[in-house]
């Protein structure tokens, strides 16, 4: 079966991988081993996350499919703290079920947490006098423990040509309830319309904190991505409940982010990019039969050496209609607010991507200024030496410092670093590593292996034409 058939695999056009700036007003989603979908939803109004932290465009269930050829029996691991300590973070995941027709798909996964049982296994091994039926008896209820096994079911079903709907649910081992989302997606000509629900629905703040908001409803409305040029995008933000933290790192007692409490929201965005080439060889003709596997770039993405840089300016918008007189963290919420934002970026790239050894060293760096308002505020009452200023630690109005360093290990191999400083503390928020195995079979799609020191969890993942 070719690989795009496999689930109806939809390929992502060559340019949808670029970063959407307009994320940087609204939001977007991260990759996250916390559900078994695989993603969480950064928080509106935050600064952008990591690049590397971003979401595959591909569903989990479609990876799943892929992802178990190369690993035995199909089990692909991954690691996320769970709220009982005991299960630990590491977890074996696999694809139970695949059945599929011309125009609908269903998929079963399958979650299994081996260190408690391990754990109790041997305790009661340990404890007991002799060997005998008592023993095996405890084996076998440990073993059918519910809180070692999550499961999660997905369903897609075309409407027309381009149009598609999704529904999922899963329960959680560790976690009592269900999970739900439902999402339709549908094209438009120069536009991609996307409706989304979930009850509950997870998002992971710049703290590396993750809250369950109990109702969600998402309407988006966004531009296609060009290389350079104006870029839009606007929808409706409808929540309902208050945000409940459920890992360790968000405790009972915090506050939870403002753009996640209840209430109906309008939001846009608008931004303009453009790049320049400062150098890059000019491509030349060549007889000599280069153009035979062994001397194709791994990745068409990253096969010509440059250096190039780029900027984005931009607005947003956020209008609340609901929930206007609302108090969060003993403040009114404002009912409509307005702001600039902006990154500039360099780029350096050495080597084409196609040698077994060294022919790859890329670097990125990018500094992101979330909110001009915000600095624009720090910077005003810093002369005035308010007293007010220092009142607050709230620093998501700091510019960002994003690095991303790449270096060929061997062959498609190679190893990647995405870090992140605040500036005006000169501190590090956020660091990911990743190892990459590129596939040439999709002239930019990869494997990726990846762990976050800072949320203590990784998993691997099938990302296709994105950086």
């Amino acid at each position: 079966m070719a690989i795009e058939e496999e689930f109806k695999l939809e390929i992502p056009d060559k340019e949808a991988d670029k970063i959407d700036s307009c994320s940087l007003a609204i939001e977007y989603n991260v990759s996250s081993p916390q559900t078994l979908e695989g993603t969480a939803r950064s928080v509106p109004g935050e600064p952008f996350p990591l690049d590397g932290a971003r979401a595959s465009r591909s569903h989990r269930i479609q990876q799943l499919s892929l992802l178990r050829e190369g690993f035995p029996l199909g089990i692909i691991p991954s690691f996320a703290p769970a709220s009982d300590k005991r299960l630990g973070s590491f977890s074996l995941n696999s694809l139970l079920l695949s059945p599929s027709s011309n125009n609908w798909w269903l998929g079963l996964v399958g979650q299994f947490k081996p260190k408690k049982l391990f754990a109790d296994i041997k305790a009661d091994i340990s404890n007991a006098e002799e060997w005998d039926l008592q023993v095996v008896k405890d084996t076998a209820k440990h073993i059918v423990d519910k809180s070692l096994y999550s499961i999660g079911l997905w369903t897609q079903i075309a409407l027309g040509t381009s149009s598609s709907l999704l529904f999922s649910t899963e329960r959680l081992g560790d976690k009592n309830g269900l999970r739900n989302k439902l999402m339709l997606v549908h094209p438009l000509e120069k536009h991609d319309l996307t409706v989304e629900a979930a009850w509950p629905d997870l998002f992971l703040d710049n703290k590396g904190r993750f809250w369950d908001v109990p109702e969600s409803l998402n309407v988006d409305v966004s531009s296609l991505v060009p290389e350079s040029g104006l870029r839009y995008r606007f929808g409706l933000h409808k929540s309902r409940g208050n945000p409940q933290p459920v890992n360790a790192g968000a405790e009972s007692g915090s506050d939870a982010p403002t753009s996640l409490m209840p209430g109906l929201c309008a939001k846009a965005a608008v931004s303009y990019k453009a790049n320049r080439d400062l150098w890059r060889p000019q491509e030349k003709e060549d007889n000599t039969g280069e153009d035979t596997p062994e001397f194709l770039p791994y990745d068409i993405r990253l096969k010509e050496p440059h250096a190039a840089i780029s900027g984005i300016v931009g607005s947003s918008l956020a209008a609340w209609i609901t929930g206007r007189g609302m108090l969060v963290n003993g403040k009114k919420r404002s009912p409509i607010s307005a702001d600039v934002f902006g990154s500039a970026c360099y780029t350096f790239q050495k080597g084409r991507f196609s040698k077994l050894y060294g022919d790859l060293t890329r670097v990125d760096a990018r500094v992101d200024l979330p909110s001009a308002s915000g600095l624009a505020k720090r910077i005003f009452h810093a002369f005035r030496r308010s007293s007010g200023s220092n009142n607050s630690d709230d620093t998501l109005w700091s510019p960002r410092l994003n690095l991303i360093f790449q270096q060929q290990v061997a062959g498609p191999i190679v190893f990647k670093v995405d870090s992140q400083f605040q500036v005006v503390e000169a501190r590090m928020e956020d660091l990911i590593y990743s190892l990459n195995y590129s596939l040439r079979l999709l002239e930019s799609g990869k494997v990726v292996a990846w762990y976050s020191p800072k949320r203590k969890e990784g998993m691997i993942e099938l990302r296709v034409f994105e950086f």
